[in-house]
């Protein structure tokens, strides 16, 4: 509940409505091919068909696609109730011309599966359990119909009524798999693309806090010149009228105001020069120093064990994406611990590897499988201080794949509890001397 509150308020419901559009084509697409179908079995066949019941029913679609299309631009976006009348018509028209033509003994009658796939790959639950019942009442009443199939001269193809049971349980048996395997497929598409649209999200705003330095530098250069120009003028108000008892104090006020916003900007453009190498190159062991500061205030203490000299650890480019991945698994091993988490760094000529552990319950074995999902609680709730892994850790482990990371999720070895996380990358990716360098 918790996750779909989120993206209900990030994202609202577009990501599960219907394009007009995309209806109106495929429609157009039933249209050709029940006429197209329709012709073959009349005119080439020469089987006895209502032609004209048929004809109706297929004109009856068409004018009702092409009001539709003349009515609405190309981009409307149906709500849930307006695409639920729809695709109730699509299943009655199709519905109604299969009666005619010997219902669920016609070839064509798992058409009716058509409409409610639609229905639940793009419409809420409710709307689409709605439909669902009423096309399994119309395969139903398919099975009652009085017309026979289409057959050539007054030859009767007779289904015997067991056949006849047989295809009704295939249609609704079918109806219901597609239906559910639509629904599946279609929300954890919505849920990834969500997810992924938060992590870009997350992303930019890290990336935007590390330029502010540069923005300072900017903004101090774009100032430089008038408030050297105001300096100037007052400094030239002041010689005129330094004995004027009424203007200048306030000539002198003025000057000394426009220096010292001067010495501002001069010390923030110096401040932004001198750290500017320190703000682009950081050192292995500063970037997870600078990662756990934010974390050593809590109760939990943090153990950091280096496993390599420093002489010969990486330096890498500060990367928004590595520092938001790595504080969002440290902040959750400090939620989950009980007294301790210990961060262990290593490093030689092939790799790069962070490990994380802490002292608390560990993963639950059911769901080590499907950590990183997005919105999938991977934690036993026995902690109550601490909520659930989703969308965080699946932010946190996308953007550290995205850097070149492998991220192994374990608990730890038997006789210790707790979860275990271990992020790897090539010491090419992590070294700002290499071509490869992040």
């Amino acid at each position: 509940m918790e996750s779909q509150s989120i993206r209900h308020l990030q994202f609202g419901r577009s990501s599960r409505s219907l394009r007009l559009q995309t209806l109106i084509w495929l429609r157009w697409l039933a249209v050709a091919g029940q006429a197209l179908t329709v012709f073959v079995v009349a005119v080439v066949l020469h089987f006895d068909l209502p032609l004209l019941e048929a004809i109706l029913l297929i004109g009856a679609l068409g004018l009702v696609n092409l009001t539709l299309a003349l009515r609405y631009p190309p981009t409307h976006r149906l709500q849930p109730g307006a695409a639920l009348v729809l695709l109730g018509f699509d299943l009655l028209q199709m519905g109604g011309l299969l009666f005619i033509t010997g219902g669920l003994a016609n070839p064509f009658a798992s058409l009716l599966c058509v409409p409610v796939i639609i229905s639940f790959a793009s419409l809420p639950l409710r709307h689409s359990l709605c439909l669902l019942a009423f096309a399994m009442s119309c395969a139903t009443l398919l099975a009652l119909t009085p017309y026979p199939v289409p057959w050539q001269g007054d030859e009767i193809l007779v289904v015997h009524p067991l056949l006849l049971l047989a295809f009704w349980a295939a249609i609704v048996s079918m109806m219901a798999f597609a239906a559910f395997y639509a629904y599946r497929v279609s929300m954890e598409a919505t849920l990834l693309a969500d997810a992924l649209a938060a992590t870009e999200l997350v992303l930019e705003r890290e990336k935007h806090l590390s330029q502010l330095d540069g923005l300072a530098a900017a903004a101090a250069h774009e100032l430089g010149t008038p408030l050297a120009t105001i300096s100037v003028v007052a400094k030239e108000m002041e010689r005129e009228l330094k004995n004027d008892e009424k203007f200048g104090e306030d000539v002198a006020l003025l000057r000394s105001q426009s220096e010292r916003c001067r010495d501002i900007l001069r010390r923030l453009t110096s401040l932004s020069a001198e750290s500017e190498d320190h703000l682009r190159r950081l050192p292995l062991s500063s970037l997870v120093e600078e990662v756990i500061a934010p974390h050593r205030q809590f109760e939990v203490e943090i153990a950091l064990v280096e496993k390599g000299e420093r002489e010969s650890e990486p330096v890498g480019a500060r990367n928004a994406a590595i520092m938001y991945g790595l504080g969002n698994l440290i902040e959750n091993a400090v939620d989950f611990a009980r007294s301790r988490v210990t961060i262990t760094v290593e490093h030689n000529v092939d790799i790069v590897a962070i490990t994380i552990e802490d002292d608390g319950t560990g993963f639950a074995p059911d769901v080590l499988t499907h950590i990183g999902e997005p919105y999938m609680s991977s934690r036993s709730r026995q902690d109550e201080r601490a909520g659930g892994l989703g969308l965080g850790l699946f932010i946190a482990k996308t953007l550290l794949e995205r850097s070149g990371a492998k991220l192994t999720f374990t608990n730890r070895a038997t006789g210790a509890s707790g979860a275990q996380i271990r992020v790897v990358w090539p010491r090419s990716l992590m070294d700002i001397n290499s071509d490869r360098a992040i």
